[in-house]
């Protein structure tokens, strides 16, 4: 299953500064560690992961996370809205 490979290099998972702040302000954060945070929910049992194209989406409490396949690098995570 292809979740198992970014759960697998869980580790890896990583950002920039910009990133960071990125994040912050997209999810109204006010945490220090933005990379735990991530890793934190695309770890959840709940968590679906895909990957499309050259990222990994990551999908919990309406939040998407993308996270470029090859680096690990978190690109942002933004706020999604669900349709009823």
């Amino acid at each position: 299953m292809s979740r198992d490979v970014l759960l697998s290099n869980i580790n890896k998972i990583h950002t920039t500064e910009m990133g960071m702040n990125r994040i912050r302000k997209n999810l109204k954060l006010n945490i220090d560690d933005v990379v735990e945070y991530c890793k934190e929910k695309v770890q959840d049992q709940n968590c679906n992961i895909y990957k499309q194209g050259k990222n990994w989406y990551c999908e919990i409490d309406n939040i998407k996370i993308t996270i470029h396949a090859s680096s690990y690098t978190i690109i942002t995570a933004h706020s999604i809205k669900r349709c009823r």
